[in-house]
């Protein structure tokens, strides 16, 4: 399977679910309305497991706050009794707040030091897990690592990781790389698509798109945007990877942006599709969504935005 002749009109689902929270009625009544909303026909399955610290080696996968098997396969079979394409997303973060863009070692292994080899070899078994239950449950895309800016420069780690993933998993592979980060990936070719975090300011994606563009061409991989959204709060469309940034809740600030990044990406035939980010597992009431400044669209009026746009590329053949 490929992206060659499909457009992914996609939406995040589930990323700050904790244990305990997903595989029960509310979590079913948020991707039901997901698809409904958005128009969405693909989702990335999105959680995350926890390790205490940048320079930690071990990703404690097993246990909490990290979803359990039997949530994630309920998520899978969800989103496919609602006619949706899965990406399986298993994503590191860090327990003490450090974003997962910092994870990072000496280039050299130092001994009485952590070290990169103990973390892929940790991390490989992390990934490995998933990519077995993605192929047992038929998930057509599965990504193998979001965001690891200062592990992207170990291309022989992540080249022996994904032929590890081929082994176990048979469909489309990607990895997310971080915005800004898609022309310093050097091992693209042994991926099957090419995915970025699409947060630029509204006023800046042709620039980005020019630079992507030339990315995509040399490789030859179709490629689509695994990330991009908005909070709606006044001042994120110029900043919107963004999410501690003050201001007030901005319904049109975050339509605007949407307006924006459609509207340059639709001259832009090798744009294949967003997963856009995000949409909760447990959803707040519709009728605080004005209140809410967070990145989700329900009950907004970028969805509205968002539908419409998606049932113009995905009701035709790509």
């Amino acid at each position: 399977m490929s992206l060659q002749n499909e457009y992914v009109g996609g939406v995040t689902w589930g990323f700050m679910g904790r244990r305990g929270t997903w595989a029960n009625e509310h979590a079913h009544a948020s991707m039901e309305l997901m698809k409904t909303v958005t128009g969405a026909n693909w989702t990335a399955i999105a959680f995350s497991a926890v390790q205490a610290a940048p320079q930690s080696t071990e990703i404690p996968y097993r246990e909490k706050p990290t979803v359990t098997d039997g949530e994630v396969l309920w998520a899978i079979r969800t989103a496919k009794s609602l006619g949706l394409k899965v990406c399986l997303k298993p994503i590191v973060n860090c327990a003490d707040g450090t974003w997962r863009a910092h994870i990072n070692f000496f280039d050299k292994d130092v001994p009485c030091e952590p070290k990169w080899s103990d973390w892929f070899r940790s991390y490989t078994a992390f990934i490995l897990h998933y990519a077995a239950i993605a192929e047992e449950s038929g998930c057509e895309m599965f990504c193998i690592g979001c965001e690891l800016v200062m592990a992207d420069r170990r291309a022989a780690e992540w080249r022996a990781l994904i032929a590890e993933v081929r082994k176990v998993y048979s469909g489309i592979l990607t990895y997310n790389c971080d915005k800004y980060q898609e022309d310093n990936v050097t091992w693209w070719d042994a991926l099957d698509v090419i995915s970025s975090s699409g947060y630029y300011p509204e006023q800046d994606w042709e620039a980005q798109l020019d630079r992507i563009e030339a990315v995509v061409k040399r490789s030859g991989k179709p490629f689509f945007f695994m990330e991009a959204g908005c909070p709606s709060r006044t001042g994120s469309a110029a900043i919107p990877n963004d999410w501690s940034l003050k201001g007030e809740p901005s319904e049109e600030e975050q339509k605007r942006f949407y307006e924006a990044m459609f509207t340059s990406c639709e001259g832009r035939e090798w744009v294949r599709g967003f997963m856009l980010w995000d949409w909760p597992a447990q959803l707040y009431p519709l009728e605080t969504a004005a209140e809410n400044d967070d990145y989700c669209m329900y009950g907004k009026s970028a969805a509205g935005v968002i539908h419409e746009y998606y049932s113009s590329r995905t009701n035709k053949p790509y």
